[in-house]
Formats: structure tokens, sequence, C-alpha cells
């Protein structure tokens, strides 16, 4: 049986690795984000598979559907997303402006029987959906036969 997986080239340093660390200081200093502007979060994924498709489900709330890049390169899908923002506020007494910069990058290895023509993608209630359907030929060889003894 082929599985999905998850493409982990930073090893521990995994982006996010820093804000899991630092999560304790959190109810200290906020929302543990100590760089002002630039915020590096992963999204949570599932992935779940069943005889016709594997179905990887990633949470990314707050965002519309043209934020997200999906692409393939090889056995490699990458799902990724970049976010700037801008405020500004000014008055006769004081001006302020504000940058923000949100980004995330995940990858995952897809197995040979994913049918690369045919994966669909669907952002809705901050879930983006991603649906990666089997090729025939792997459908029907995963099907079991019992084989009698004699």
């Amino acid at each position: 049986m082929s599985r999905l997986t998850l493409n982990r080239p930073f090893g521990l340093m995994r982006p996010g690795f820093i804000d899991d660390f630092l999560t304790p200081f959190s109810d200290w200093f906020g929302d543990g984000d100590m760089t002002p502007g630039l915020r590096l979060r992963t999204p949570a994924v599932n992935i779940t598979e069943n005889d016709d498709s594997y179905q990887l489900h990633l949470a990314a709330p707050g965002m519309k559907r043209s934020d997200f890049k999906v692409d393939i390169e090889g056995d490699t899908l990458t799902i990724s997303s970049e976010k700037e923002s801008e405020t500004e506020e000014k008055s006769k007494q004081y001006s302020r402006r504000e940058y923000g910069y949100t980004s995330f990058s995940r990858s995952f290895t897809l197995p040979d029987d994913v049918n690369r023509d045919r994966i669909d993608a669907h952002y809705e209630d901050g879930i983006l959906r991603l649906t990666l359907p089997r090729k025939e030929e792997a459908r029907r060889k995963e099907t079991t036969k019992a084989i009698p003894v004699k």
C-alpha cells in the first residue's frame, strides 16, 4: 500500500519549530510572535486514505482561494501561501504605519498510484481540501480476493 508522506527538509528545525518551543512563554508575552510584522505559521494537515483517493485537509482560516499556490514538481506536491498586509492610521497627534507578512509552505511526496491529472482543490470554511484520486489500475490491484486452499 502506498502512503502520502510529508517532506521535512528542515528536520527538527521545521517551520514553526521555534514557535512550538516558545509556546509556554506566550501566556506572558502575548501570542508568542517575537518578531512584529513577521509571522511564520505552519497550518495543520490531516491526511486520510480510502480505496479511491487520498484526502488532504489543510487548516488555514482567514485566507482566500487566491492566497494559495498548489504545485506539483516531480513526485512532490507543494502547498504554499504568501500574504502581505499594511495598515496606516493618521491623526493630528500621531501617525502609525504597520506592515505584516505571513507565509507558509508544506510539501508532500506523492505515491505512484495518484492520478496527478485529476487532483482537485477546494477552499471553504477555513479548510483547503485536496482530493488526490488513485489511478484506475491501482484501485483494481488493491481489491482482495480469497483463494481457496485445495
